[in-house]
């Protein structure tokens, strides 16, 4: 069984999980995690700092040891708001390729929040219901609501924990200033949540990250004290009790410690139960923000969970590669539910396009001993045919270089950017251009990945062949392999198939180019 390996590259720490497939789940073999404030220099000068970078390059090489010693079989490496925001990321990206071998992905606000939400709706239970999802990591905070562990709405807000304390609390304690400028900025992003986010009555609100470990371990260490806010007291409320056996930390709790904490040196804040000295100088930020959202949305309180993004990236390994999995059914549906939602936001005529993909998907898959492409290319091959016709929406003329710009900048669930660039470049060149390695399209996608652009977009031309402005007239078509030629042969619907023919027969030299092989199309 396989062994996968997932680390994240945190504004604030970097974190590795290693995990081994058994019996169609994932069982966990070794974490690892290290403070190294990526982001510290980030939000305040917009470039990693020398030292940052040697920081997380010394985590990375310890967590590189410990992936070696469990022989991983796969490994996938994100990076999250302060390489979204450092101008300098690109540098660091090719300082941890060249130290590590690892190929390190920066990803979107959205995406991080979508694999979060993977991998806590995957491992924790009451996760099935209307859930808000909140975390608050070094960048960034965010916002998933999901309903039957399906998202009905992700938002990613610049409320990280490192980035709010490196921009207005520079002095310890915090001056009222500067809290005060930073519950107003605070207040402005929520109003934008709140736009796009109304959780309404929901089950549970589940909170991940460090900071909202810090706040869960402190209310209980507090509740055990028979403390409240701080003051003593002789018996703890029925409310807090019945929170305490929930696992929850109440609102007001929240607000009480976040009120208690601004007014405290770091060296007291390290006393605080729950709280470590690394945590202890960001964790006035990170309890704002949380109060604050806690009561802008009018919740009771947050449940801590331990999971978080390396738990989704494990999960989405595990559906990527294991068919058996239920996790892979879950996770192919919601992969083409957003490639249908793109198509529908660019208004792509799902009637015209999807014949395109049915042929596309049948060429692909009665060609494999001719292309030979890896079998991840037939999804990005349906997607590529689904979404092409999306730069239609810019103009009409040159959609093909306005389809490859809106796939490969577009968000769509469960596709990396190196994924969506190449469903990008396999839908651009559907016109009269063929991809070279110089092109805007191509400038992106590793060398040798070009051979398989090249004969993934001669089975989309041919299937786009096959489907001349038809959609209720569908043409049927068999195909014969031999060693130096292959044959289509077309079944003629009530119409005739002699646009399609002759469309197919235009195809056989750029087939033959990249194939090695004859293409003879005849009619049944």
């Amino acid at each position: 069984m396989p062994t996968f390996a997932a680390i994240d590259i945190g504004s604030n720490s970097c974190r590795l999980k290693i995990a081994k497939v058994q019996a169609h789940r994932l069982k966990t073999l070794a974490e690892d995690r290290e403070v190294t404030r990526l982001g510290g220099s980030v939000f305040d000068a917009g470039l990693i700092s020398p030292e940052a970078m040697a920081a997380t390059l010394r985590a990375l090489k310890r967590f590189q040891r410990s992936v070696q010693a469990h022989g991983v079989d796969r490994i996938r490496v994100a990076a999250t708001s302060a390489m979204r925001d450092a101008r300098n990321a690109a540098a660091f990206q090719a300082w941890v390729k060249a130290e590590t071998g690892w190929n390190m992905e920066i990803i979107s606000g959205l995406e991080e929040g979508r694999l979060i939400h993977l991998g806590v709706t995957g491992g924790e239970q009451g996760a099935g219901g209307r859930v808000l999802l909140l975390d608050l990591g070094g960048g960034s905070c965010e916002l998933t609501l999901s309903e039957h562990k399906r998202i009905k709405e992700t938002v990613s807000l610049p409320l990280g924990a490192v980035r709010l304390t490196e921009q207005f609390l520079s002095t310890d304690p915090p001056t009222r200033d500067g809290l005060m400028r930073m519950r107003q900025l605070i207040a402005r992003e929520l109003r934008r949540a709140h736009r796009r986010i109304q959780p309404g009555r929901v089950s549970v609100v589940i909170a991940t990250s460090g900071t909202a470990a810090a706040l869960s371990a402190a209310f209980l260490a507090g509740a055990k004290n028979g403390k409240s806010g701080g003051k003593k007291s002789g018996k703890i409320s029925a409310a807090r009790r019945s929170a305490i056996l929930a696992g929850m930390v109440t609102t007001r709790a929240v607000r009480k410690l976040a009120n208690k904490l601004a007014k405290m040196s770091l060296p007291q804040r390290e006393t605080v139960p729950g709280i470590g000295p690394r945590r202890a100088e960001i964790i006035v930020a990170g309890t704002q923000v949380i109060a604050e959202i806690l009561e802008s949305f009018a919740l009771p309180g947050f449940r801590y969970s331990p999971l978080g993004l390396r738990d989704g990236i494990l999960a989405q390994m595990l559906a990527e590669q294991d068919a058996r999995a239920k996790a892979h059914r879950e996770f192919e549906h919601e992969r083409w539910e957003s490639v249908l939602a793109t198509a529908r936001r660019y208004g792509v005529d799902r009637r015209q396009a999807e014949p395109v993909r049915a042929h596309t998907v049948q060429l692909f898959r009665e060609l494999k001993t001719v292309h030979q492409l890896s079998p991840e290319y037939e999804s990005w091959l349906a997607a590529a045919a689904m979404l092409r016709d999306t730069g239609k929406f810019i103009n009409h003329q040159g959609h093909h270089r306005h389809t490859q710009y809106i796939v490969s900048s577009s968000e769509i669930y469960g596709y990396t950017q190196l994924q969506r660039t190449l469903v990008s470049a396999i839908s651009r060149y559907l016109g009269k251009s063929r991809p070279q390695p110089g092109d805007r399209a191509m400038r992106n996608i590793p060398a040798e990945e070009h051979k398989n652009v090249h004969r993934a977009v001669v089975l989309l031309r041919l299937a786009m062949a096959l489907n001349q402005d038809r959609a209720s007239d569908v043409l049927r078509v068999g195909v014969r392999v031999y060693p130096k030629r292959v044959y289509l042969e077309l079944r003629a619907g009530r119409t005739g198939a002699e646009l399609e023919l002759w469309s197919l027969r235009k195809e056989a030299g750029y087939f033959r180019e990249v194939f090695g092989r004859e293409l003879f199309v005849t009619l049944a």
